[in-house]
């Protein structure tokens, strides 16, 4: 019980680039599985920072554009890898 409370302590007073990446709601503005790159018109990123915009993201996996097309309402991860900003899970919006 003492660890819990230990673990949970550490997790409320850790940096936001330690925590999960937060889920951004956005709207597909262009697909292209074959390069890998999904252009979102997103609301602000708090953990990278970023403001709201409409961007190029790269995705992790090509996939993850398997449900989704231009115009549809997502939610969407990101993560910097190599210090780009990356797609990590792409999902309809709930």
């Amino acid at each position: 019980m003492k660890t819990m409370v230990l673990v949970l302590a550490l997790l409320a007073g850790a940096p936001a680039w330690a925590q999960a990446p937060e889920w951004v709601k956005a709207t597909v503005v262009r697909s292209e599985p074959a390069r890998k790159l999904v252009t979102l018109d997103h609301e602000a990123i708090k953990s990278l920072p970023m403001e709201a915009m409409t961007m190029p993201f790269k995705v992790k996996d090509a996939a993850l554009l398997a449900k989704v097309k231009a115009g549809d309402k997502v939610r969407f991860r990101v993560a910097l890898q190599d210090g780009e900003p990356v797609v990590t899970a792409i999902e309809a919006a709930p």
